[in-house]
């Protein structure tokens, strides 16, 4: 159980982060007020937890050449879907989009990985105090 609660933190985390640096880098994508980023970035990270796994399995049947692109792909939906759910992002222009699909897939890659480092380094110290 403590392990499914630290991989739900790091997918809400690393969601946040894609959120934050897409939110900053392009000037049409918007998130309104502060403490929409945290539903946003829920939503998202629902969405796309959800989504991964499924496109994942149909690309291994169907299309194996197509797995290394799904983390882009299930972004690009997650956000979609996020935003007709959540009425706090909004996102305009077609470039936008796309740019924004891979900053928030980079920049949550990028955090999903380096975030159990960190948290097992914060963990690690405590330990030893």
């Amino acid at each position: 159980m403590i392990r499914f609660l630290i991989r739900l933190l790091i997918w809400f985390l690393a969601a946040f982060v894609g959120i934050i640096a897409a939110d900053v880098i392009l000037p049409d994508f918007q998130v309104s007020g502060v403490l929409s980023y945290f539903y946003v970035a829920a939503i998202f990270a629902v969405i796309q937890s959800v989504l991964t796994p499924f496109l994942d399995g149909y690309t291994r049947r169907r299309a194996r050449m197509f797995s290394g692109g799904i983390g882009i792909v299930s972004a690009a939906i997650a956000l979609g879907v996020t935003n007709l759910i959540s009425g706090a992002l909004s996102i305009h222009g077609v470039v936008t989009w796309l740019a924004a699909a891979l900053i928030v897939w980079v920049f949550g890659a990028l955090a999903a990985f380096l975030l159990p480092f960190l948290l097992i380094k914060k963990v690690a110290d405590n330990d030893r105090r």
